[in-house]
């Protein structure tokens, strides 16, 4: 797929998304009595000649999510004015992505988390070879992973565990260093289902 074609899809994806629209994800262990807590994250698709999903490594001593990959995003801000504000805040915060090299392209549906977490996904597309510099308090390790793993129907793969008294499955995405898993995975899911819909 080239990088026009997948611009064009992603556009086409975000377009067709309605607001309020969500997804409850796989993590949803039990409505929580509060709502659930506004955050955004960048999806950041790298066009090039081999297009990629950039990620994050969140470094272990955070007291939340440690060690886990995630998009760049986090809670939404009473300073923010969209969810795509913080998305773009959050990304260049984490990694040092300057806000003026990103497309945005649109959203995704949001995503409700056992975690308490309503997170909207924003797609926004980066030119390859960008410079990052990962916040060491935050961030281990960027990466990507291809587009061509993403579009592999035989890719994401369900894995079970016991937590918490309850059997809970979960999306878990192949990559050679990362555990790739959670909420980013099941985002990554919703995304490669929605692209390949378009073949």
């Amino acid at each position: 797929m080239t990088a026009e074609q997948l611009r064009t899809r992603l556009a086409a994806i975000a377009g067709a998304m309605r607001d309020g629209t969500v997804a409850h994800g796989d993590d949803l262990l039990a409505q929580a009595a509060t709502p659930p807590i506004p955050a955004a994250v960048l999806v950041p698709v790298v066009l090039g000649h081999s297009p990629g999903i950039l990620l994050t490594k969140r470094t272990s001593h955070l007291k939340k999510h440690a060690g886990q990959v995630s998009f760049p995003g986090g809670r939404i801000d009473p300073e923010d004015a969209s969810p795509e504000a913080a998305a773009l805040r959050e990304a260049e915060e984490e990694i040092a992505l300057d806000p003026r090299h990103v497309d945005l392209v649109g959203r995704m549906a949001d995503y409700v988390t056992g975690t308490g977490y309503r997170i909207t996904p924003v797609i926004g597309t980066l030119p390859a070879g960008l410079p990052y510099r990962p916040s060491p308090d935050e961030v281990e390790a960027v990466f990507e992973l291809p587009v061509s793993v993403l579009l592999d129907p035989d890719a994401p793969q369900r894995q079970r565990q016991h937590v918490r008294g309850h059997w809970r499955e979960y999306w878990v995405w192949p990559h050679p260093e990362h555990y790739i898993w959670g909420a980013t995975a099941a985002i990554l899911v919703h995304l490669a289902q929605m692209l390949r819909a378009m073949e």
